[in-house]
C-alpha cells in the first residue's frame, strides 16, 4: 500500500565527524549492530515470536533501521521473510508543526502485503526526542489500519519528552542537554563523504550552532 510516490530524502546527509568541530562519536558501527541485534531479540521475546510483527520505519533513518531489524528477526524466527514484515510510514501530513513549516515534501507509506490489521506494529525511529514525531505516527497508523498493538523502537533515546511517550525498545539511552545535537549516520542514507572517504554507521553528538538571537539572550 502506498500513499504517494517515493521521493528522495529532504534531510541532509550526516558527514564524518571532525574533532575540531566538537563532534563526539557516541556509538560506532559495531555498537549499532549489537544494539539492533539486541532489540530484535527483545521484540521476539516480548511478543513470543515475530510472525505477527510488522516493522514500520519512520523516514528518514528509521526506514533502513527497520530493514536491518527485519533481517535480524528473519535470522531468529524460522520461516520468517524480512521483506514480508517491514514497511515505511510517512508522517508528514500528521505533524503538528506544519503551520510553522508549510512547505514539506510528502513521502510514501508502504505496508507489507498482509497489512497491519491485527498485527503488532513496531514503529522504528533513529532518535527519540520530544515525542511529537511518534504522536504523528500514531495518528497516521489510525488512518491506515487497526493493529493489535503498537510498540516503539528507537536507536537512541535522548530524553526531553514533551508528550507522554516512552519507547519499548532502546539501543542507547543518551542523556543530553537541549544545546546538544544528536545525529545518526547510516551508510544507506548518508552515502559517501564529500572527501571521498567511506562513511560508516555512527551516532554523533555535538553542540547546536548559536543563532544571533540566542547569543543576545
Amino acid at each position: 500500500m502506498s500513499s504517494g510516490p517515493a521521493v528522495p530524502s529532504s534531510e541532509p546527509p550526516v558527514t564524518p565527524e571532525d574533532p575540531s568541530d566538537g563532534v563526539t562519536t557516541v556509538l560506532g558501527e559495531a555498537e549499532i549492530a549489537r544494539a539492533l541485534t539486541r532489540i530484535a531479540h527483545e521484540v521476539v521475546e516480548r511478543n513470543k515470536g515475530a510472525h505477527d510483527v510488522v516493522l514500520l520505519g519512520i523516514p528518514t533513518r528509521g526506514v533502513p533501521l527497520a530493514a536491518r531489524l527485519a533481517e535480524r528477526l528473519a535470522s531468529i524466527e524460522p520461516g520468517l521473510v524480512a521483506a514480508d514484515v517491514v514497511g515505511e510510514l510517512d508522517v508528514t501530513m500528521y505533524r503538528d508543526d506544519l503551520h510553522k513549516h508549510p512547505v514539506r515534501t510528502i513521502g510514501a507509506t508502504h505496508l507489507p502485503a498482509s497489512g497491519i490489521d491485527g498485527k503488532v506494529v513496531v514503529l522504528v525511529d533513529d532518535v527519540l526526542f520530544s515525542g511529537r514525531t511518534i504522536r504523528a505516527a500514531l495518528d497516521a497508523i489510525s488512518d491506515i489500519g487497526r493493529p493489535r498493538a503498537v510498540q516503539l523502537a528507537a536507536l537512541v533515546d535522548r530524553g526531553h519528552r514533551e508528550l507522554p511517550i516512552r519507547p519499548d525498545y532502546v539501543g542507547k539511552n543518551l542523556p543530553t542537554s537541549l544545546s546538544e545535537r544528536v545525529s545518526v549516520r547510516l551508510v544507506e542514507t548518508d552515502g559517501a563523504a564529500s572527501s571521498g572517504e567511506p562513511v560508516t554507521d555512527a551516532v554523533l553528538i555535538s553542540q547546536r550552532p548559536t543563532t544571533p538571537s540566542e547569543a543576545t539572550r
